[in-house]
């Protein structure tokens, strides 16, 4: 079976609720089946969504995102508000469409959620270093000013006029 699997679904998920969600249209088009019918498979099989795996969005939602996004009237010209599923919603939905392809694809939405998960997280740890190199270095311009300051003071010629004999004198 050779079949043609999406490379880039990373771009698909958005977060949402501060959930990682990928919306029904898109992960219905990655399954290769209408976007009712994976509606109607998630009414049929509600017990295996819940709130955590997938969420129909409200209006604001819906509106924010359609901003963002830049989409027409809809995804797709439904006037019904979309449903977003989460990682284990996007597997829930493979499950019960049970055709080949919504297997196959549903591994790659699921590698994609875990890429995007490694990320934040190597995210999260490069922005705890530069958090701590910017509180160590904290000050250290006004230290350097200081310290070229100084410098300069030193490699000035003396104030006063008279010069001063370095060394010995013989009067006594």
């Amino acid at each position: 079976m050779d079949m043609h699997l999406p490379e880039n679904v990373g771009p698909l998920i958005r977060t949402i609720r501060q959930q990682r969600v990928i919306l029904a249209a898109d992960l219905a088009e990655l399954y290769g089946v209408p976007v009712r019918r994976l509606n109607e498979q998630v009414r049929r099989n509600h017990e295996r969504f819940h709130l955590d795996f997938a969420f129909q969005l409200t209006a604001e939602e819906w509106s924010n995102l359609k901003s963002q996004i830049a989409t027409s009237s809809g995804h797709g010209g439904s006037r019904k508000l979309p449903w977003a599923f989460t990682e284990h919603g996007a597997i829930q939905a493979a499950n019960v469409l049970n055709s080949p392809r919504a297997t196959q694809v549903g591994l790659a939405v699921v590698r994609a959620f875990v890429a995007l998960r490694t990320a934040h997280a190597n995210y999260a740890e490069l922005e705890e270093f530069v958090r701590q190199l910017a509180d160590k270095v904290e000050g250290h311009d006004t230290h350097l000013a200081n310290i070229v300051a100084t410098i300069r003071r030193l490699a000035l010629p003396p104030v006063s006029g008279r010069k001063r004999k370095i060394g010995f004198s013989d009067a006594s």
